[in-house]
């Protein structure tokens, strides 16, 4: 009722262990925090929170525009209603190395259990785009440490995103993720892989854990839990699914009203209203109300 009932602490010892576990964690994207609480309801390991939905529903791109404030916002919001740990896309980290230290802080404060910083110059663009640039090895890897050394709880997991494979070819992915752990990356995150094999390349060279982009309309592959898990990936996003989901059914029930004058053939699509009420737990905080009142 109102909030999660564990702490960010706790969160953040959850995904380290499960981390460590060597399994497959699973981290739908949602979009607000109650396809957060479904996420949780329907039995996944964690919940991401997505820089490209952020911007799309702010009615943005996803070019760089959105700011930390916008971005921890959401985080917050989603963070306060799982028990589940949230990993948050900071983009570049807002800026330059000192920007990433603070975004590492507020993101902390704000309950999130880890985020990645990216090596796009900034402002960056879609990862599955073309036209992207990196900065250099040793610019990226200042961000990191200013990430790694501005972190109170050493259990907040910072992921380094590489977007070289686009941009310089998959053994300057490789090495760049080797400098990227070096310089204190707990997890990479190469970002547009063509596939299973650039996948395993990356597994064989890498010795922290991986996460895999499972992104829809994009570069990669789309591959299958039991793929990945074979792979070695410990994370798979899903980072806009939910979204396109809902849209793609917001603008069927809109089409169908324009044309039909009702929703009524739509109403068995619907969540319903009991459904809604059991996710949200609207009878706790009708008993609460009335323990409280003494009625």
């Amino acid at each position: 009722m109102l909030h999660s009932t564990t702490t960010a602490d706790q969160r953040r010892t959850t995904l380290r262990r499960e981390l460590a576990s060597g399994r497959l964690l699973r981290f739908p994207g949602a979009f607000n925090p109650l396809s957060a609480m479904l996420i949780e309801k329907m039995g996944f390991e964690g919940v991401y929170v997505s820089g490209a939905v952020v911007s799309a529903s702010l009615g943005l791109p996803d070019i760089g525009l959105t700011t930390l404030s916008e971005v921890g916002a959401r985080a917050h919001e989603i963070s306060r209603v799982t028990n589940l740990p949230v990993l948050v896309d900071a983009d570049t980290g807002f800026g330059e190395p000192l920007n990433a230290a603070r975004t590492v802080q507020v993101l902390e404060e704000l309950g999130a259990a880890g985020c990645h910083v990216e090596d796009q110059v900034n402002p960056k663009r879609c990862g599955h785009l073309d036209g992207k640039e990196v900065v250099a090895v040793d610019a990226m890897c200042r961000r990191i440490r200013a990430a790694v050394g501005a972190r109170r709880d050493k259990g907040f997991v910072i992921c380094a995103r590489t977007d070289a494979r686009a941009v310089e070819g998959l053994s300057s992915a490789i090495e760049r993720a080797r400098a990227y752990v070096d310089a204190g990356a707990d997890m990479v995150f190469p970002e547009a892989l063509a596939g299973a094999a650039e996948f395993e390349q990356f597994r064989r060279n890498i010795d922290v854990p991986l996460l895999a982009n499972m992104t829809e309309f994009g570069k990669t592959e789309l591959l299958g839990s039991s793929a990945l898990s074979s792979l070695g990936i410990n994370v798979a996003i899903y980072p806009v699914t939910l979204l396109r989901l809902a849209m793609g059914a917001a603008e069927r029930g809109l089409r169908e009203i324009a044309s039909q004058g009702s929703q009524g053939a739509l109403v068995g699509d619907m969540q319903s209203r009991a459904e809604l009420y059991e996710l949200l737990g609207y009878d706790s905080y009708t008993d609460f109300d009335r323990s409280v009142a003494g009625r």
